[in-house]
């Protein structure tokens, strides 16, 4: 089964856009929308990879 995470984008104050996952800690930063899709993608396959990870050290 697969979790839909949604995330909310804002502009950045510092320019650029800011994404943040509102059921995970998942925060990305990129200049362009485009490079904000492809930093999303990375930032959240990054997170599960390290939790599937951490599961696996737990149950050790």
């Amino acid at each position: 089964m697969t979790e839909e995470i949604i995330f909310s984008v804002q502009e950045s104050p510092e320019g650029g856009y800011e994404a943040r996952a509102l059921p995970a800690p998942i925060f990305t930063e990129a200049d362009t929308l485009e490079e904000l899709r492809s930093a999303v993608r990375d930032a959240t396959e990054c997170h599960f990879e390290i939790s599937k990870a951490e599961l696996l050290d737990q149950l050790k």
